[in-house]
């Protein structure tokens, strides 16, 4: 008699066991097992990626449940296995394992099919208690028994069997051994897991002597079989033939396409297509034959493929979001080349007008689903949801479950909890480890010199990371996929189980992959956050006459629009904001919508090495040639280059005379470099390109060229719809920039490096930032003026929101607070839990009461007395107005080093002004550079205020430090090496400006720009150092007279010296410092020189 592991639990049974799925089937293919169970606890989660990996090692699945019925004898939930006999016995699994997931009671008198599940109890249950009376346990099992047909007792190996229990209850011996984990070396780990989720510490007796009673490894055939043959041989009978009953077979990959509810008579795809032809109308464009052939060629696809209720319901859902006046996003992915999605409105790029595919979306000749992702301000997706949920129904309305997992730092910090450290040792472990997006603890290892020294310090840290590399990757916590929702016209318990997730909408217990593989139908809702901002700004714009109200009101390809790109001012713009990206723009000088998307599409890796190529082909500095004339049309606008996907399908059909639709799939092969296919399909090109008028040789040469570039393509649609919302947020901030401002800051409310770094840009675009104020400022910030921006109280750190918010509500109610002592006066009557200095002084310190005639630092030094008194007269006025305070009136306000340094402290920003304000000349005539347009690899002068300095000691024993500061731009951390450290120490204080001399460079661990000082001057040696000459040169014509330029290196480097260049392009109004290995030594051959070269009105000195 073999026997079969059906008890495991898997790491889904979440912090109770640490056998992940796919490593379990690999073992026990490995040990010989032919069948394999998974039984999790309350859970499904994993019962579907478990069937279909075992179903790929041929291995048989068998599939239960352990969970909690309601005892009517116990008054209380006792543990009972059910495993699924078949199909029918599946779904009786799901329905169970839904209620108790939602948290609902399972009486097992309710649960159907019975006949098609196998019963067990086993030592879980109280029936194995020895101690307990014979009649209870009696009286226990007659429960079961009264609504179940017939019921085994699981026996775990090495379990003391009492064959008088079994003979006297009637029950059937099952081998049914548990498994928690896969190898016993795992057990330690297992106490750790479940300590970490229990919150409990280790003791230091069990950290001397790792082990775990409750932990159950997976052990070999032949170790079952000795026990049960020589213990209990009738319980492998027993699991042998349950084994033979089981016939599961789960349905995959149906089509369980929703309908969309239409009227009596109507059907999909007529209404679908009045649809459309009314918005062609309404277009103007029902008598242009390219969209009219377009459209009935889109409608016969997705008829053909049955998709029409899809679009349907997609249009539904945006025309609900368009009547409540929510900013929609202009398409996502391929399905931006869909007429049909344009004039339904889900998208909103003409794709005939911006030559994009239909066939990169939907193929004719490849059945997949079809994927339009929705993109909805992430502040009003859940109103999106809200509608689909009340319209479709409760059942019927799923959103997708996801696990967050104990990632590299997560697993670290969890540990080390666990094993006593305090947060700040806890935090050493999880900084050592670099900040790479998926890193597992192995690379870490490799890269982390911090993170080797640390494991290597003791026996104990050795343990952590041992016991942290077991539990890596396991999964921690349910949460919700960030898009995907189901929508069914069926009630999705019989396809799924379910659980409670969030704001009434149910979760499945199965993640995307799984779900998709049952054949329902995801839709992704998408929360983008640049679209809440776009929808802000419009709001914050509704109050002024003049301004437009909506997205539609945007023109296209306006030129001062433009030009935010073709000078990368482009903080704030989606898609735009990173340094790299606005050197490409700068090179690019995009003039159009079209220009964008191929910057946006180019930046990338892969296509950035043909940025080089783009940009010389653009200006004419290299020469566009191509193959076959034919291949111009495509590839004029990208000046000979593949940049998109789009254009390997447009080539293959005008050369090679493919349909789009096997374009698509030569364009899929290529992408995912499948050589066999790419092998195939350079025949049948070279074969379609010969009979269509191609030398041989010529047709190998264009394939081997799509070939080459093809893998890099960018997806057309998708580049355009997110250059179009970029596109959008830069008009706005060019010609409403307070309402985009406003959006912008309420977006980063979290993020005090971006609230600086827009706080910053204001003064650019001449927009007045206001303090908050408790009488003034709402909760958010707002623009209170067309060109007046105030901070919201949200933005104060250290006090409460409720707290802030119940302010806000009480000016409403009952006006604007008289002075200060009113304004305690309303606290301590709305909440006198409230009435703390912890609370009230980051109020005072950001300046909320100025305009009640208030001095912060009196106010400081009066609060706790204040509250005091409020406390003692219960809030009465009477008494209050017998209590005086001893404090002066006549303190002296805040010096405005210290103002700032608390508006740093709770704002995260300077608003009384800003320390290096006396400097702003430097930073206007380049001899400083600004922290926030600092890129990587770049010698630079920087000027900080001093916000932290930390000191450390190298292997060497020499000291040197990390210092933070902050130039009103941006913070960034300068690392000062001991011989720079030894020098200027003694001056070296926090609140002071200091110039820095160095070179910037991304950080390994952070991956952020940080600083290299090599030269540091403080106090009147800043302003000796700024205030030494620059040499200023102007270009009429701007950089692009390469014979120019060459001429003006070998005269820059000809007098080499320490002044430094300073070139400005007239043309696009760009400055920049330049190297400075072109710095120059002034002498009256050099201004000759430079002179004669750009004449002498464009040489100056100062």
């Amino acid at each position: 008699m073999s026997y079969v592991p059906i008890y495991t639990n898997s790491a889904y049974t979440l912090m109770n066991s640490t056998v992940k799925v796919n490593e379990y089937i690999d073992l026990a293919q490995k040990m010989g097992y032919q069948r394999l169970g998974l039984i999790d606890e309350d859970t499904l989660s994993g019962a579907l990626t478990f069937y279909q990996s075992c179903l790929k090692a041929n291995i048989q699945p068998i599939i239960g449940l352990k969970f909690s019925y309601y005892s009517q004898r116990m008054k209380r939930n006792l543990p009972l296995i059910a495993i699924a006999l078949n199909y029918q016995g599946f779904q009786s699994l799901m329905e169970i394992s839904t209620k108790r997931k939602c948290e609902e009671v399972v009486h097992l008198a309710e649960i159907e099919h019975v006949q098609q599940l196998a019963w067990v109890v086993n030592f879980e249950h109280p029936l194995a208690n020895p101690e307990m009376e014979n009649t209870y346990r009696l009286d226990l099992i007659n429960e079961i028994k009264a609504s179940l047909p017939k019921v085994y007792y699981g026996i775990q190996i090495y379990e003391k069997v009492d064959q008088d229990f079994l003979e006297t209850f009637d029950l059937m011996p099952l081998a049914l051994s548990k498994v928690n984990i896969l190898h016993s070396e795992e057990a330690f780990a297992l106490k750790v897991l479940q300590k970490v989720q229990r919150g409990e510490v280790l003791t230091s007796e069990e950290i001397q002597s790792p082990q775990h009673t409750q932990a159950y490894p997976l052990l070999s055939e032949e170790s079952y079989q000795r026990y049960y043959q020589e213990s209990v041989p009738s319980a492998l009978e027993y699991l042998n033939q349950l084994c033979k009953q089981v016939q599961l077979e789960i349905p995959l990959h149906q089509a369980l396409l929703p309908q969309f509810p239409l009227a009596a008579g109507q059907k999909a795809d007529e209404v679908l297509k009045a649809l459309c032809e009314q918005q062609l109308q309404a277009f103007h464009l029902e008598t242009n034959p390219t969209y009219q052939e377009r459209l009935a060629y889109e409608l016969s696809v997705i008829h053909n493929m049955g998709f029409d209720d899809y679009f349907l319901i997609v249009y539904d859902v945006m025309k609900y979001a368009h009547d409540q006046k929510i900013v929609t996003g202009a398409g996502r992915g391929s399905a931006a080349g869909s007429l049909v999605a344009y004039l339904l409105r889900i998208t909103d790029v003409d794709p005939i007008k911006y030559q994009l595919l239909f066939e990169r979306f939907l193929n004719p000749d490849r059945q997949t689903m079809p994927d339009i992702d929705l993109d909805i301000p992430d502040n009003r997706r859940q109103e999106v949801l809200r509608y689909v949920h009340q319209k479709y129904g409760h059942y019927q309305v799923v959103q997708i479950a996801t696990f967050g997992t104990m990632a590299a730092k997560m697993v670290l910090r969890d540990v080390s909890r666990v094993f006593g450290l305090s947060q700040s040792e806890s935090s050493h472990w999880s900084k050592a480890v670099p900040n790479t997006l998926k890193i597992t603890l192995a690379q870490a290892y490799q890269q982390s010199k911090d993170l080797r020294q640390l494991i290597e310090r003791s026996k104990k840290n050795q343990l952590i990371y041992h016991v942290a590399s077991i539990l890596e990757g396991l999964p921690r916590h349910v949460s919700t996929h960030a898009a995907g929702v189901i929508i069914s016209d069926i009630d999705l318990r019989s396809f799924i189980p379910l659980q409670l997730g969030s704001d009434e909408l149910l979760l499945s217990q199965y993640t995307m992959n799984d779900v998709q593989a049952t054949g329902l139908l995801k839709f992704d809702f998408l929360g983008l956050k640049n679209l809440s901002i776009i929808d802000d700004a419009l709001k914050a714009m509704r109050h002024f006459p003049n301004a437009i109200r909506s997205q539609a009101e945007i023109p296209t390809d306006e030129a001062e629009t433009m030009k935010i790109f073709q000078k990368a001012d482009t903080t704030g713009v989606f898609q735009f904001e990173s340094s790299g990206i606005r050197q490409v723009l700068k090179r690019v000088v995009p003039q159009n919508l079209e220009d964008l998307a191929a910057v946006n599409a180019l930046f990338r890796p892969g296509p950035m090495q043909h940025i080089d190529e783009f940009v010389a082909r653009r200006f004419k500095k290299q020469k566009v040639t191509y193959v076959d004339p034919r291949m111009k049309k495509i590839l004029s606008n990208t000046y000979g280059i593949i940049v998109y996907q789009e254009q390997v399908m447009q080539i293959a059909s005008e050369i090679a005379g493919f349909t789009l639709a096997q374009a698509d799939i030569l364009r899929r092969a290529i992408s995912k470099k499948d050589k066999q296919e790419m092998d195939k399909y350079r025949q049948i090109f070279v074969q379609g390109a010969v009979s269509n008028g191609v030398q041989q040789a010529s047709a190998n040469q264009i394939y081997d060229y799509i070939e080459s570039f093809g893998d890099y393509g960018f997806n057309r649609s998708h580049a355009f719809a997110y250059s179009k919302v970029a596109y959008q947020m830069a008009y706005l901030k060019v010609h409403y920039p307070a309402a985009f401002f406003t959006a912008l800051m309420k977006s980063a409310q979290n993020d005090v490096t971006k609230l600086k770094e827009y706080a910053h840009q204001l003064k650019k675009y001449q927009v007045q930032l206001l303090g908050p104020d408790i009488n003034q400022s709402q909760l958010e910030t707002s623009m209170v003026q067309l060109h007046t921006i105030r901070i919201g109280l949200a933005n104060i750190k250290g006090t409460r929101k409720d707290f802030l918010r119940q302010m806000v509500k009480e000016r409403y109610e009952n006006g604007a607070f008289k002075d200060f002592d009113d304004f305690l006066m309303r606290v301590y009557h709305q909440n006198s839990h409230w009435l703390k200095e912890e609370f009230l002084v980051p109020l005072i310190a950001v300046g909320c009461f100025d305009q009640l005639g208030g001095n912060r630092k009196l106010l400081m030094q009066q609060l706790s007395s204040k509250i005091q008194n409020f406390v003692i007269s219960a809030g009465s006025l009477d008494l209050l107005e017998t209590m005086t305070l001893s404090v002066d009136e006549q303190v002296a306000e805040y010096a405005l080093e210290e103002k700032l340094a608390l508006e740093n402290q709770y704002l995260g920003m300077y608003l009384s002004g800003h320390p290096l304000d006396r400097y702003q000349s430097y930073f206007q005539q380049e001899k400083v550079r600004e922290v926030a347009h600092l890129v990587a690899n770049q010698r630079a002068n920087i000027l900080l205020y001093l916000t932290n300095i930390k000191e450390i000691t190298t292997k060497k024993q020499e000291k040197m430090a990390f210092i933070t500061g902050n130039d009103g731009t941006q913070e960034i951390e300068v690392t000062i090496f001991p011989t720079l450290f030894r020098q200027i120490r003694q001056n070296l204080q926090v609140n002071q400006c200091v110039l820095i001399k160095g070179k910037s460079q991304i950080s390994n661990y952070s991956g952020q720009i940080q600083f290299l000082a090599e030269q540091m001057y403080f106090n009147e040696q800043i302003q000796n150092q700024l205030q030494q000459k620059t040499c200023y040169l102007r270009f009429e014509n701007g950089f692009e007279n390469e014979s120019l330029m060459y001429q003006l290196q070998s005269v820059l480097e000809k007098h080499h010296g320490t002044v430094p260049v300073v070139i400005f392009d007239a043309l696009n109004h760009q400055k920049r410092m330049i190297d400075e290995k072109f710095w120059i030594k002034e002498s009256a051959d050099l201004y000759a020189e430079l002179r004669q070269l750009l004449g002498e009105e464009n040489v100056v000195m100062k």
